[in-house]
């Protein structure tokens, strides 16, 4: 408690609470708050380069200890000026306060307390923020995406590929000031990882991976028990050998960061997650990390390893060298950590932006490579079942890929080559490949369930309900059907001049369609499970309108096994391949299993948690000129706000926030029967029973009382 001292020398443990008093930097005693703790295991972080390259200055700290030492208010000895203000700002992020509102909160609170030491506007809040946060470097691009201006291009002018400006000229001039056509804005690893192991409040968890998981070899709770991880163990035992040794997971995915859905703009953060953590919180926003914010407003798409040349150049070094850290975990014990890409989380269209592999054609799957087997029909490829090819098969593949200039200037990259026969789908060597480790990894690019699982239900639901622009039961598949002298009794034919469609067995009738929607409608879910469904349903009761990806998952796994059981045949029922179509998105459902086999649980490898943190980014967008600056700037406060927040007990924030739906205690009633964890929702009422209702309510409250078995004996 507040104004308590701990008497040490009588034998009382010392401890870091609120109450205890320390020397600050300049001698003086000042009250324990919680900065306290955040600044000693920051300043920790540069302690390991201490350890290994001699001392180092902390003069970057010195406005944040002159915060911590000054007083809030005269006489207020407990409550800090940088205390005061970083509490503020989490509650600014948490609550998404715009920049205005928190100036003139600042405003009010100068008003109103005239000798409070308070920073006069969110920008000098902001600039003291980044002072704890880990920063970002920008690196010029060439407009054409041929280059980085980085390294050995650094202090060039022009592009070394297809000699564009650098800068931005006007009127054919330079302008005075030198505006770069591109900036790729990267977040080093390292220093993420290092905080992750110099504060007590993660460091134990970044074992969880070897100490908590299961025991029984049945059991698949995290990707350390499927068989690439367990693979690339036996591979690198030195790696395996340190358990603090990281894994990481990549995802990469484009995003409009603009509510104007009709401006085409894409831009692509590259983000990382740590699999060491416990399953239950690696794939939540505050243990993501952004490593790369690729600008728009072009996709990057086959020029996607120009920009991840700093990602994988510092992923080299922390596989060779590796990073000295502290581990707050074990006495503070420097050690040599080092870190591996277990594999990359995509979408369909960015996989083949990241692997090389092109997702279209007669070979568009990745998984049977070659060996896909597929067939032309009217309008589109259709596959059929499948093998795996092992990874020195791909390596050989990949050996008769040639080398092609990037960027898209319409001379150099972007000139169109057509492939070989002997590329096969492969349109280029992707620089993941220059990981010593990355060719011996078993599963390096998931399909994603999210995806495949949307995509799967849109058609699936299209054809049930008929629906004109989304049934893949169209008269081009007809047409295949009588090609193939396959199911006859749905060929097309001619009555007179026109040409007739047989109602197939796999689409509902009008009656059907209606009582299936109906159904949909009428389903209620608890709060925060899904989507509000009954809005998904078209007025006239006949099709399904506007499903985002959850929606589909919850259609597939919990509404379609029960809302079709009665209006399909068993044996429509029974297999989805009787349906006239199977394009690619249901061919690699094939190959699910088997990954789910080699990675794990698919929660921890798909796309739902990154789709969740892009809408976090679009949130730091507060200067729509400027998108990815603003992004940037917002997620290096955030970043240092939310490791502060760590340490906070007196306020709410996104590690202590109470759950969704908390009911909290409840009196305990007299009847364990009426006993109820719930608390009820809207206003009371009451409900008269009949006879017969009340016969059956006492009946059940006096045979499931155990309060009562003495007066019934």
């Amino acid at each position: 408690m507040f104004g308590y001292n701990q008497w040490i020398h009588h034998g009382e443990p010392a401890t870091a609470n609120a109450g205890t008093t320390v020397a600050g930097p300049s001698g003086g005693i000042h009250e324990r708050d919680e900065m306290f703790d955040v600044l000693d295991d920051i300043i920790s972080e540069d302690a390991d380069e201490d350890a290994v390259g001699g001392p180092s200055s902390n003069d970057q700290y010195d406005d944040l200890f002159a915060a911590l030492r000054s007083e809030l208010y005269p006489g207020v000895s407990y409550f800090s000026s940088l205390n005061f203000l970083v509490k503020l700002m989490h509650l600014k992020v948490l609550n998404k306060w715009t920049n205005k509102s928190f100036d003139e909160l600042l405003k009010l609170l100068k008003l109103a307390f005239p000798k409070i030491d308070l920073v006069e506007s969110h920008y000098e809040a902001k600039k003291l923020m980044t002072k704890m946060g880990l920063g970002y470097s920008s690196i010029h691009v060439c407009k054409n995406d041929c280059a980085l201006f980085w390294k050995e291009n650094a202090l060039k002018d022009t592009c070394p590929v297809c000699s564009e400006s650098r800068w931005k000229l006007q009127s054919g001039k330079r302008s005075g000031k030198n505006v770069p056509h591109k900036v790729l804005r990267y977040f080093p690893v390292g220093p993420r990882l290092k905080r992750l192991f110099s504060t007590s409040k993660t460091a134990k968890l970044m074992r969880w991976h070897s100490t908590g998981k299961s025991k029984d070899n049945d059991v698949m709770r995290h990707p350390v028990d499927g068989k690439s991880w367990q693979e690339f163990d036996k591979r690198h035992p030195q790696f395996a050998g340190d358990v603090r040794n990281v894994r990481l997971g990549l995802a990469a995915d484009g995003f409009n960061p603009f509510g104007n859905m009709s401006l085409s703009y894409s831009m692509w953060p590259v983000v990382l997650t740590t699999y060491n953590l416990p399953p239950w919180i690696c794939m939540k926003a505050e243990y993501l990390m952004l490593s790369l914010l690729i600008p728009g407003p072009q996709s990057p798409g086959k020029d996607m390893d120009v920009f991840l040349r700093p990602l994988i150049d510092e992923l080299k070094e922390l596989w060779v060298h590796g990073l000295d850290i502290r581990d707050a975990a074990y006495e503070n014990g420097v050690f040599r950590m080092r870190a591996a890409l277990l594999w990359t989380v995509n979408d369909f269209p960015a996989r083949s932006s990241l692997s090389g592999w092109s997702g279209q054609g007669y070979r568009a799957c990745p998984t049977c490579n070659e060996d896909t087997p597929s067939m032309r029909v009217i309008g589109k490829t259709r596959k059929r079942p499948p093998r795996r090819f092992s990874t020195t098969d791909i390596l050989e593949q990949l050996r008769r890929v040639k080398t092609r200039i990037p960027g898209k200037h319409p001379n150099y990259g972007g000139v169109k080559r057509k492939r070989g026969d002997d590329e096969l789908n492969w349109r280029k060597k992707s620089i993941f490949y220059e990981l010593p480790y990355w060719a011996t990894i078993e599963l390096k690019h998931n399909l994603d369930v999210m995806h495949i699982e949307k995509n799967v239900c849109d058609s699936l639901l299209g054809t049930l309900l008929a629906d004109p622009h989304k049934s893949k039961d169209t008269d081009n598949a007809r047409r295949d059907l009588a090609m193939l002298g396959i199911r006859h009794e749905l060929h097309l034919f001619e009555d007179g001049n026109k040409l007739m469609k047989p109602a197939a067995d796999y689409t509902f009738s009008e009656a059907n369609q209606r009582k299936f929607c109906r159904f949909i409608r009428s389903v209620k879910f608890p709060d925060g499970f899904a989507s509000n469904m009954s809005k998904k349903v078209a007025q006239n009761d006949s099709r399904l309108l506007g499903l985002k990806s959850h929606d589909c998952h919850v259609i597939m796994q919990r509404l379609l096994p029960v809302g079709c059981r009665s209006l399909v045949t068993k044996n429509i029922w029974s297999t989805i391949v009787e349906l006239s179509f199977f394009d690619i998105m249901i061919h690699l459902v094939l190959h699910l299993p088997e990954e789910a086999i080699l990675g794990g649980p698919v929660h921890m490898r798909w796309m739902y948690p990154f789709e969740r943190y892009l809408k976090r980014l679009k949130d730091y967008v507060r200067n729509a000129a400027k998108p990815e600056g603003s992004i940037a700037e917002g997620y290096v406060v955030d970043e240092a706000l939310t490791f502060c927040s760590r340490y906070f007990d007196d306020v709410e924030t996104r590690f202590n926030r109470p759950n969704r739906n908390d009911d909290g205690m409840h009196p305990t009633r007299q009847l364990s029967v009426f006993e109820s964890q719930c608390k009820p929702l809207g206003k009371q009422s009451y409900v008269e029973l009949d006879n017969n209702d009340r016969d059956k309510a006492e009946f059940y409250i006096l045979n499931n009382s155990p309060e009562l078995e003495p007066y019934l004996k």
